[in-house]
């Protein structure tokens, strides 16, 4: 595991450890939880915005696409690839 050293703001740290006392983590995992979650919204953005496919969506998060579809709707951003129709491509055969 790398580690990174970065100056924080006195009201950013507040936030952290108040999300850590409520969540009962420690500080550092609060942290390494806000970068991910950060880099998935803005991996979602880039995806709602046309800069990303759905499945290099999929496989920058390191999920499914099946996964990657629901993540969509639990965020409200709409798929081009219908639930259902996803599902129909797995009766497909070769």
């Amino acid at each position: 595991m790398g580690v990174i050293s970065l100056r924080l703001e006195n009201s950013e740290l507040k936030r952290i450890d108040d999300l850590s006392s409520q969540e009962h983590k420690g500080r550092s995992t609060v942290a390494r939880e806000l970068i991910q979650q950060g880099l998935q919204f803005r991996m979602l953005k880039q995806y709602r915005d046309g800069k990303l496919s759905l499945g290099n969506l999929a496989k920058s998060l390191g999920i499914s696409v099946g996964e990657t579809i629901d993540m969509l709707a639990e965020f409200g951003i709409e798929s081009p690839v219908a639930y259902e129709d996803y599902l129909k491509g797995f009766e497909v055969k070769w």
